[in-house]
């Protein structure tokens, strides 16, 4: 072993939730370790959602990294659902008393976040290969990693896995301990990301017999579309003008009309599942976001579930250090699932309403149509959606 490392808490996974913990960590002088496979350049290359919810808009105000979002990000009060042709606006900040989502691609947010790391000297080791976890169920749980022809190990006293679906850590859990629930969705949304002025300066959701939409936006130059299309698609079977065209297919003609279009900075195609793995803790191995659960974008969810996890164990590892209160660690799996369940909830229940499935049949077909024409109708509908689109209470 080539080096050897202490500190307190070992994070893996340089996104913005392992380092969004790191930082509010590191101000509580909690010292911490952040390894990251990628290079920094990658992480910020990633294309991502960018609508927060106001307990994670805090949390970054918390961790002293709000200062440009709040500058340049955007509060939206509301967003559109298309039906058929007619816009429906749904009022966020009407149904929840004054609550809105900030609009803030998570590319900025990272960058932020990396930003306050270096002003405190925080330590993130890019490009940390073959990360093993060992000691996850004892008292002193260790890191090991190689980075070029050396290898390291970190000794620590808690593990956090913010490593995503693909990585180490919730694979190091023993499968007779863990219980995984998936669903996968039938399609997948086709994303361009561009240089353009957003078509709305609200988010519009469409639901049309041709396929799901979005409007969204990054910023009043910066634009993102999604559609939806069939898994056997590629990208390359999407052109951009075949990508505009079909996008405003999918619109009320008046939307479609003042669409500016442009070429595409970045186009992707990502599938749609729904995962969750229990519990989220092991011994001193703790999962946050994506290595724990995924939902579709529909609901925009991911993130936020995410930044929850990172509430709960930031203030359970401060009870722990700074109190000598061990309750939020021992509770943090069963709190963070039942926040992580309403979210699964909500993100299905908007991808079921608003997508097509060809092989539904015409009874499920009638039915979602039903469901739709009620939350349309009803001020209590919109009121529960409202309340769980802003975000529901940590």
């Amino acid at each position: 072993m080539s080096e050897m490392m202490k500190a307190k808490v070992g994070i893996i996974g340089g996104g913005p939730s392992g380092l969004l913990l790191s930082q509010l960590l590191d101000l509580k002088g909690i010292d911490n370790v952040v390894l990251e496979k990628h290079t920094r350049n990658h992480v910020l290359g990633r294309i991502r959602a960018g609508v927060l919810e106001h307990g994670f808009a805090d949390l970054m105000r918390e961790a002293q990294c709000g200062a440009r979002m709040d500058a340049e990000g955007e509060l939206h009060t509301g967003f559109f659902i298309n039906d058929n042709g007619t816009l429906h606006r749904i009022d966020l900040a009407g149904h929840t008393g004054g609550n809105s989502v900030m609009v803030y691609g998570q590319t900025e947010l990272t960058r932020d976040l990396y930003e306050a790391r270096d002003r405190m000297g925080g330590r993130i080791i890019h490009e940390a290969q073959d990360v093993a976890i060992h000691g996850a169920d004892s008292d002193a749980p260790a890191l090991t990693w190689r980075k070029g022809d050396e290898t390291f190990r970190l000794a620590c006293e808690f593990v956090i896995g913010a490593d995503g679906f693909h990585g180490v850590s919730r694979k190091s859990i023993p499968r007779e301990v863990l219980t995984e629930y998936e669903k996968v969705y039938p399609f997948g949304w086709l994303g361009v990301l561009s240089r353009t002025r957003p078509v709305s300066p609200e988010l519009i959701y469409s639901r049309t017999p041709r396929g799901f939409s979005l409007c969204s936006l990054r910023s009043q130059v910066l634009s993102r579309y999604y559609i939806q299309v069939p898994l056997s698609d590629s990208v390359e079977d999407w052109p951009d003008e075949a990508f505009w065209e079909e996008l405003k297919r999918r619109l009320p003609d008046e939307v479609a009309g003042r669409l500016e279009t442009g070429p595409s900075i970045e186009k992707s195609i990502a599938p749609l599942r729904s995962f969750v793995a229990e519990p989220m803790r092991w011994g001193r191995l703790f999962l946050a976001g994506d290595a724990a659960h995924i939902v579709p974008p529909t609901g925009a969810r991911g993130l936020n579930s995410a930044a929850s996890d990172i509430h709960y164990l930031y203030h359970a590892l401060c009870d722990h250090y700074l109190e000598g209160d061990d309750r939020g660690l021992e509770t943090y799996s069963d709190r963070a699932l039942a926040r992580v369940w309403k979210a699964q909830r909500f993100s299905w229940w908007m991808t079921m309403m608003l997508h097509e499935f060809p092989d539904h049949p015409a009874y499920d077909r009638r039915l979602q149509q039903v469901e739709l024409d009620y939350l349309l109708s009803s001020d209590a509908a919109q009121a529960s959606l409202a309340e769980n689109y802003v975000g529901l209470p940590f």
